[in-house]
């Protein structure tokens, strides 16, 4: 099968990063394209990855077997009806990463009868380590599902939901959960400072444990129950710290910041549908 021609409107750090993904795992630079109305990140990309750049959508959406948008939410539906002519004519694939946007409204500006797919990637996509979860509406072919597929994971994992609205839950877990771990270890770094540690101590002590913890988790195969039962002696000091996580209820904070955020994304969502 050969490659898709793949065309990038918006090509900010998730675009960039996309298209890094892409390179590094192989796709030819001859097939990627880059729109942006900022020329100093075209030249950028142009001169780093040797893909085609332009400021012109239209150009690259007319040779395009996959049309990722990744532009700003408030801007997409203006993007998207200036393209609706080529993408009628031409029928690319469609992925979208931007947060809040529904297929129906995708469709609609468009022109109907498009195969889209919503991706929601995280910002650890950044560095390749990235999480996404993706969701296709019924006009997307087993091979257009293995073409967004492969493009996401090149920049981490993977996953599909089959019900849209799940994607505002993947929205407060895993786009909105790296600030959750980034609070967790902050907090777990100034307390460690408060108890006598150097700060750059107390930092790489938390960073090298939260990143080991999740590599554990990973590559261990074991449930993150079984994990913990693992560190937490009976009688030790590792449950005495858990027992003050379970009498301040760390479970029902989690559960109301997940739906707190989901809330929230269901809300912009109902905004950008207006």
């Amino acid at each position: 099968m050969s490659s898709p021609v793949i065309t990038f409107i918006g090509a900010g750090n998730m675009g960039g990063s996309l298209i890094g993904g892409l390179i590094n795992n192989g796709h030819p630079a001859d097939k990627i394209w880059a729109c942006d109305p900022y020329a100093d990140k075209l030249d950028e990309l142009r001169d780093k990855y040797q893909i085609h750049t332009t400021d012109d959508n239209l150009k690259a959406a007319e040779v395009a077997d996959v049309i990722i948008f990744a532009v700003k939410p408030q801007v997409f539906a203006e993007t998207a009806k200036a393209l609706s002519a080529v993408v009628q004519k031409r029928k690319p694939l469609i992925i979208s990463i931007a947060a809040g946007i529904r297929a129906d409204n995708i469709q609609e500006w468009s022109g109907g009868g498009q195969a889209i797919v919503r991706a929601m990637p995280n910002t650890p996509a950044m560095i390749g380590c990235g999480a996404t979860a993706l969701y296709a509406n019924q006009q997307v072919n087993n091979e257009q599902r293995s073409q967004a597929e492969a493009i996401l994971r090149a920049v981490g994992i993977v996953v599909w939901v089959d019900k849209e609205e799940l994607m505002d839950t993947v929205t407060a877990l895993s786009g909105s959960g790296p600030a959750y771990f980034f609070f967790m270890m902050e907090a777990l770094q100034e307390a460690a400072v408060q108890f006598g540690l150097s700060a750059e101590s107390a930092r790489l002590l938390t960073l090298q444990t939260a990143l080991g913890s999740a590599r554990m988790a990973i590559e261990s195969g074991k449930s993150l129950t079984e994990l913990r039962h693992n560190v937490t002696s009976p009688g030790g000091t590792t449950e005495k710290g858990v027992s003050v996580l379970e009498e301040n209820n760390i479970r029902d904070i989690f559960h109301k910041t997940v739906q707190a955020a989901k809330n929230r994304a269901e809300e912009l969502a109902t905004f950008l549908q207006k």
